[in-house]
């Protein structure tokens, strides 16, 4: 049986641990305020919040539950929409009227459910930050200006919490209802009460991480396949330092990621980088090893993890060996990788204080998109000259490339126009970009351009910006 607490009230369910939360809470528990969109987690109509503990604390998210098998909900307190009402509108609901941030109404519950969650997250109480919590969720009637006031309303009704437990504060306030303080002490008696890793189905081969693109293209199969989630696996899970390697566990996620205090420590800049990557809902519950075995030709986190020369550790439960992700694609959609194996843990080595990194992607949307074309680079730079270089690029063949011969060309140069220039015709030979619904082929190869342009402006700002842009 598969044990969570749904609102406010514990459940347990025989349902396939593949059935979807989102046809759980509205067929089984007849909770209707959770909407069916697109099924694709694009539009946000279906947002839940997941709380789960982390060091001592319920760590809550926002996660579009129409690609959430009920098998990752396992020993979790889940949030609807009604789980957040109270005997009148709550003031993050208030808001919404107030501003007249609602129309038709379908969108409503999965914005409130996501600023709910931005009351329970601890980040600063910005307006921006409001706003971003809100990135997954599309309104297709109301306009997104009197939405956003209402979310800079929220942002104010938290400006004293200070250093307060999120969940004391927006219970004392009656933002948020009373129960959720009592969700720490009940996720901890539910984790004693019930296997962590029930849910697992011993001997299948279909790996199920975060889900959110196996939900997409197996809908229907996902339901019912014999499948081995991986998600809540503890032993997958962290993002450590060991010695001079950053160590990410298999079931990390970007989320994970972005608040990694290694990856903060020392990519700065890494952060930002991770807003490029679809939004908050889907990067909550999407893993790093899920978006390398997606194996997408223009996977964000596989284009930026090849330029830091990634090394994957993959298992079939009893042994264990290491590729580099460099090696990990043999062709579209083909892995080196046997049925049975897995990633469990990646690693690479952290960088130098002479070390730069950066990522670039154009998509037609900054959220929720993919990338026409995405590029990282990784340099090692000492007295003027590249001591080491790796660009890979994304978008430009059938699988995640690094351009190896680009790369080997920069070594022991020193960084001008003219090199860059050079570099840039290299680079055209590495690549066989197709026209499809992202771009032609001429436009694919023109975007590449520009975007190696871009690593060395802005890891190079001496260079000559109007020289540079001059060069086709």
């Amino acid at each position: 049986m598969l044990k969570f607490i749904l609102n406010n009230q514990e459940v347990d369910t025989d349902l396939p641990a593949g059935t979807v939360l989102l046809d759980f809470v509205r067929y089984h528990q007849h909770l209707p305020g959770t909407k069916i969109g697109c099924r694709e987690g694009d539009c946000g109509a279906c947002t839940v919040l997941v709380g789960e503990l982390a060091e001592n604390q319920v760590r809550y998210r926002s996660y579009t539950s129409c690609l959430t098998p009920l098998g990752n909900v396992q020993g979790k307190h889940v949030v609807t929409v009604e789980g957040i009402n109270m005997d009148g509108l709550n003031p993050i609901q208030q808001a919404m009227v107030d501003e007249s941030a609602t129309q038709c109404g379908f969108c409503t519950p999965g914005f409130v459910v996501s600023l709910a969650g931005f009351c329970l997250s601890g980040q600063k109480p910005t307006t921006q930050n409001a706003i971003a919590a809100v990135d997954g969720n599309i309104c297709r009637c109301t306009g997104y200006k009197s939405i956003e006031r209402a979310a800079a309303k929220v942002a104010q009704l938290l400006e004293a919490r200070e250093g307060e437990e999120p969940a004391d504060f927006v219970t004392q306030q009656q933002i948020l209802p009373e129960y959720f303080t009592s969700i720490k002490s009940r996720l901890r008696a539910l984790a004693a009460d019930s296997a962590p890793n029930g849910h697992v189905l011993n001997g299948a081969l279909q790996f199920v991480g975060g889900g959110t693109d196996l939900y997409v293209q197996k809908h229907d199969q996902m339901k019912e396949l014999a499948a081995r989630f991986l998600f809540n696996q503890a032993d997958l899970q962290g993002i450590v330092r060991q010695e001079n390697r950053c160590v990410i566990g298999g079931a990390a996620t970007v989320s994970d990621l972005a608040e990694s205090a290694v990856m903060q420590q020392y990519f700065p800049a890494f952060r930002p980088f991770l807003r490029l990557v679809s939004s908050t809902p889907i990067r909550n519950m999407a893993t790093v090893a899920g978006n390398f075995v997606n194996a997408s030709p223009i996977g964000d986190l596989t284009i930026m993890f090849l330029a830091l020369d990634a090394q994957l550790v993959l298992s079939d439960g009893h042994t264990a060996r290491e590729i580099p992700l460099r090696q990990f694609y043999k062709g579209y959609k083909v892995l080196e990788k046997a049925p049975q194996e897995n990633i469990t843990a990646i690693w690479f080595e952290l960088p130098a204080s002479a070390t730069r990194f950066n990522f670039e992607k154009v998509s037609k949307r900054t959220h929720l998109d993919i990338a026409s074309v995405n590029s990282a680079c990784c340099f090692t730079v000492r007295d003027g000259l590249l001591i080491t270089a790796a660009i890979s690029a994304g978008g430009v063949g059938p699988i995640p490339m690094l351009l190896h011969k680009t790369s080997e060309f920069l070594v022991g140069r020193e960084v001008s126009e003219e090199l860059i220039q050079k570099a840039l015709e290299i680079a055209q030979t590495e690549i066989a970009p197709i026209s499809d619904a992202r771009g032609t082929e001429s436009y694919k190869r023109l975007l590449l351009n520009q975007l190696i342009k871009a690593h060395f402006l802005a890891l190079f700002p001496q260079l000559n910006v109007q020289e540079l842009m001059r060069q086709p």
